[in-house]
């Protein structure tokens, strides 16, 4: 599936568990050797009251992550097509917490992802006070960050154009800094006007990708609260665009875009 040119691989483990190696995950996330795609989606049963699925995420690299925007609404778009449910709005369990997804009639699903956080022992991010814009000290330069957390660390950098942005150079450094512990997705965003931005996100444990659903919802709402943005935000990615809302603190941010099945297949692993 895709979602905005951000691809996955989706497995139906809602009748038989499915359990995959990182290494096996490796091999099915090789664009040359296996299916291709930037993370894994496992769609599981859940026992928890009032929740219809659990919802996995395992980034090319094997780890298992939190969120995904954009898998998130592949997710939604699976389980109806492929018959799992009747519903239109559907409450999946994620590793960072409860969401709510909703199917609308043109095929664009819309995910509430709950409200950002700043904090940053919640992101997490290693800063002795809260800021909405930080200092982050690279190889050869320092470079300024706002860092967010969508159930997933971002940390987002303002910059006067995309296309010529240092994302293969600066996407690895702020990745892996170390004053991110569980390391971060690192977006680079270009303000356009008040509603509108281009952006490119370096993935944690993924690489760039043409597409970044919760990066896409970080980037929007660190506009927002530095005054540059408002909401409702449409922004560009390299795949296709996404509309994000959000209004203001503690409310949840609301992300609507595209997701379709590409096509249906088996391999051995």
């Amino acid at each position: 599936m895709q979602g905005a040119g951000n691809d996955f691989v989706v497995i139906d483990a809602t009748q038989t568990p499915v359990h995959l190696s990182h290494s096996q995950i490796q091999h099915i996330a090789n664009r040359f050797f296996g299916v291709g795609c930037d993370q894994l989606l496992m769609v599981e049963s859940t026992d928890t009251d009032g929740v219809d699925f659990r919802y996995r995420i395992f980034n090319a690299d094997g780890g298992e992550v939190e969120q995904c925007g954009n898998g998130a609404r592949c997710f939604v778009r699976f389980v109806v097509e492929k018959g799992l449910t009747d519903k239109r709005n559907i409450k999946v369990e994620t590793a960072s917490g409860v969401i709510t997804l909703m199917l609308q009639d043109d095929g664009q699903v819309t995910v509430n992802m709950g409200a950002p956080r700043f904090t940053p022992a919640q992101i997490p991010f290693e800063a002795k006070t809260q800021s909405s814009v930080y200092e982050l000290p690279l190889k050869d330069e320092t470079v300024m960050i706002s860092a967010v957390s969508m159930g997933n660390p971002h940390a987002v950098m303002l910059v006067d154009n995309v296309h010529t942005a240092e994302v293969a150079s600066l996407g690895p450094q702020i990745e892996s800094h170390p004053q991110f512990p569980q390391r971060v997705n690192a977006g680079f965003m270009q303000v356009l006007n008040a509603h509108e931005i281009n952006l490119r996100v370096y993935e944690r444990g993924s690489g760039e990708t043409l597409a970044c659903g919760t990066g896409a919802c970080a980037a929007a709402v660190s506009g927002i609260q530095l005054g540059t943005l408002q909401s409702p935000v449409k922004v560009h990615t390299r795949g296709g665009i996404l509309t994000i809302q959000w209004a203001g603190d503690g409310a949840p941010v609301m992300m609507t875009g595209p997701a379709e099945i590409v096509f249906d297949g088996e391999i051995e692993i």
